[in-house]
């Protein structure tokens, strides 16, 4: 998609070096010139992160310290903002994922889950969590745990096509607890965010394989392109925004509260086998999305 005239939205990304799209900010900070080498870092980095739609926290905590300038908006939305005067434009990138919560703990320490409402979930999402590991976020930090599967021991004469898909409603999570209180003591609780553990698998010709890896190589690409800016033309809005899958509060939140703008962008990547854990991605394409984003924010 190319670029559109003004007030356009305007989309920038691709499996090969296709662009189209977004914008970043400003900061009165000395400009960091970064290498490919960072943003493939900062790739690693943005898809090892959790943050469970409405459980954003955490992750904003860690752009608000990464981000010279970034502030938490009222909403939550992390906002950087480069220069100043007009026109008054806007890069942003949704930061939020599906997920679950802890729906019960049960009196032998088994944890039951529920989806988060509301929020827009892949057509396997359920069935990727059997007997995969998970990544709880309690109050006394990440809790590593590992989905029940049914015993094959059991199960091995029972037709496979008898038996109903795997849904969330079948899950048992195991943290380790013997009992109620024994999981309670690991800080996990009723609406304790849960999300499949991540572990971003770089591979082949600069490739990335992640969940949700299109959206987060593309905040990586605008967090690159932030960090590497050196001047802008007029004023450029910066928001990594939360709460996306709820009806894109977080995208409104940011036009109510910083807005009105002259032209928006958002920054976002192709992908390969898209909602899927192995979510694909070109690191190639997330340079060229950065070199991208810093020439649309100096107006050329």
């Amino acid at each position: 998609m190319g670029w559109n005239s003004n007030k356009a939205d305007r989309r920038i990304g691709g499996w090969a070096d296709r662009a189209a799209l977004l914008t970043l900010l400003l900061s009165a900070y000395p400009a960091i010139r970064l290498t490919a080498q960072t943003v493939d870092q900062l790739a690693l980095r943005f898809t090892s992160w959790t943050a469970v739609t409405g459980f954003e926290r955490a992750v904003t905590d860690s752009l608000v310290a990464l981000l010279p300038g970034g502030t938490r908006d009222r909403f939550g939305n992390v906002i950087v903002t480069l220069g100043r005067g007009s026109p008054r434009r806007l890069a942003s990138c949704d930061i939020d994922e599906p997920g679950y919560v802890v729906g019960n703990i049960t009196d032998d320490g088994y944890l039951r889950l529920r989806r988060v409402p509301g929020a827009l979930l892949a057509p396997l999402q359920d069935q990727m969590l059997e007997g995969h590991r998970v990544t709880l976020f309690g109050e006394a930090g990440p809790v590593p745990a590992v989905v029940a599967v049914r015993s094959t021991h059991l199960a091995r004469f029972r037709a496979a096509a008898a038996e109903a898909p795997f849904t969330v409603d079948d899950a048992f999570v195991d943290v380790g607890a013997a009992s109620r209180v024994e999981a309670e003591r690991l800080g996990l609780h009723v609406l304790t965010p849960v999300a499949l553990t991540k572990r971003p698998l770089p591979y082949g010709d600069r490739l990335l394989a992640a969940p949700r890896a299109g959206e987060r190589v593309g905040c990586a690409a605008l967090a690159a392109a932030v960090l590497g800016q050196s001047k802008v033309r007029g004023t450029v809005v910066v928001a990594f925004a939360v709460q996306s899958l709820y009806a894109s509060k977080g995208a409104h939140a940011v036009a109510a509260l910083h807005g009105p703008f002259d032209a928006t962008a958002v920054a976002l990547l192709d992908a390969r086998y898209h909602l899927t854990p192995v979510e694909t991605v070109s690191l190639a394409a997330a340079d060229s999305l950065r070199r991208a984003l810093m020439t649309w924010m100096e107006g050329r």
